[in-house]
């Protein structure tokens, strides 16, 4: 049998390609949107993709699953009577699909959204015992799916239906049985996953901490409160409830000159920038915002931005384009109009007005806060990062909130921005300043280098 893992860092996709070299098939579950990885590796293990199987409509990205049927015909799979919009091959609990030595057992595991189902694989070369199991986002490493995402009129039914999927379908199986989840570290699809890809039935049944609860306590918890739901989550829905359109239909157009970039910007048009918290604090396009090309960045875009805007990225090179290209079809972002050709120094070349978001060194800010200047530090952190140590008299908005209801803070006062170490900052600095927001800075490394410059934090 033919298996192997494929991760996606900082979003935490985890897709899979099973099949059997001998057989000559193999198939995808769980694909990311750009397919070339699976194509490549079944080419080179003599396999043909005839079957891609979803474990569920995905919210976080975009399925790559109309891709590889245009280009493969592979056929679709899903469980019955889901929600898609598209013709699929229906599966039930109990059903099982063969790759020659690899075979595929369906179990029905709603929980995480209505029609979910988790597959557990034999490899028949080395035994009938089952292997592992892809748990899709019923099960995670150190974690569970969470429930809300199918509408909180559902949510009661949602954590009934999960509890009884871990305890009485995948806590049923031998303890031995490897567990392969859908997603890992970065995903929003839960709370509090392991960075580890991979464990076992019996381990997290003894040691994750959820799996182990009381039913009582179970749905108490499931509950209570979840992550921030991105502006992304309902269109990336929506595209796979109908299938994504395939890329090569996706707007083409790249190079833009500056006066073409002035053109283009209208009411729908966001300038994303994509440069580091200081080449972008130096100068930018007035009302950019900025999120650096960085792993986590389809995250914060998915938080940021509207999807269905047009997009012109500010990038430093075309390999830097194509990248972030990626990473927005990723999660359904397609109106990319293209980038500003030669970059920022091109739009200065052209006379075109700039603009810049100062960054602030903790010494100076320091010096600020002695001297009583009027001004308002903002502490852009998650809750736990904020108990661990805040700049005295700093106010906490944690960004996803920022990031859905713009503070009622007068625009014309000084607003200094702080976090880790300065990306979220400037994220939430260019956010207030496209909101109108006329003097706002974000701290130079954020709390680490506060901390590194010897300066005391509060608790």
């Amino acid at each position: 049998m033919f298996f192997k893992q494929y991760v996606v860092e900082g979003m935490g996709c985890l897709s899979y390609l099973i099949g059997c070299p001998m057989a000559q098939k193999a198939c995808v579950v769980d694909p990311k949107r750009d397919v070339q990885t699976y194509l490549n590796d079944a080419r080179k293990n003599g396999m043909q993709i005839t079957h891609v199987v979803e474990t569920h409509v995905h919210a976080d990205h975009v399925s790559g699953n109309m891709e590889l049927k245009s280009r493969t015909g592979a056929k679709i799979c899903m469980m019955k009577d889901s929600p898609v919009r598209f013709d699929f091959v229906p599966l039930d609990e109990g059903d099982i699909l063969e790759f020659g030595n690899a075979s595929l057992k369906i179990i029905n595991t709603p929980g995480h959204t209505p029609h979910g189902i988790s597959i557990l694989i034999t490899d028949k070369s080395r035994g009938e015992d089952p292997w592992l199991v892809l748990t899709g986002d019923c099960l995670f490493v150190g974690d569970i799916g969470r429930p809300d995402l199918a509408g909180a009129e559902l949510i009661h039914e949602q954590v009934e239906n999960l509890y009884i999927s871990l305890h009485q379908k995948l806590g049923k199986l031998p303890e031995s049985t490897e567990v392969f989840p859908a997603h890992g570290q970065g995903s929003l699809c839960g709370k509090g996953m392991s960075a580890k890809p991979s464990s076992t039935i019996g381990f997290e049944m003894r040691h994750n901490s959820i799996f182990t609860l009381s039913k009582e306590h179970f749905k108490k918890h499931l509950t209570l409160s979840f992550p921030e739901r991105p502006k992304s989550f309902t269109h990336i829905i929506e595209t796979n409830k109908k299938g994504a359109p395939l890329l090569d239909r996706c707007p083409t157009q790249r190079d833009l000159s500056p006066h073409q970039v002035t053109a283009l910007l209208t009411q729908k048009t966001v300038l994303l920038d994509t440069r580091d918290t200081a080449s972008f604090g130096g100068v930018h396009i007035p009302g950019s915002i900025n999120i650096g090309l960085t792993p986590q960045a389809a995250n914060w875009i998915g938080m940021v931005i509207d999807p269905e805007a047009d997009l012109v990225l500010v990038v430093t090179d075309e390999q830097s384009y194509s990248h972030m290209c990626t990473e927005l079809h990723r999660i359904g972002y397609d109106n990319i109009l293209g980038y500003l050709d030669g970059g920022i120094a091109a739009w200065q070349e052209a006379g075109l007005p700039i603009d810049h978001l100062w960054q602030i060194a903790p010494m100076r800010l320091q010096e600020k806060i002695k001297r009583k200047d009027s001004l308002r530090i903002l502490d852009v952190r998650t809750d736990a990062e904020r108990a661990a140590g805040h700049i005295q008299d700093s106010i906490h908005i944690p960004l996803p909130r920022l990031l859905k209801e713009i503070p009622n803070f007068p625009r014309e006062e000084e607003i200094i921005i702080t976090c880790g170490v300065g990306y979220r900052g400037n994220i939430a600095a260019s956010f207030l300043a496209h909101h109108g927001f006329q003097h706002v800075h974000s701290v130079a490394g954020g709390i680490k280098a506060w901390t590194n410059a010897g300066l005391p934090l509060t608790h």
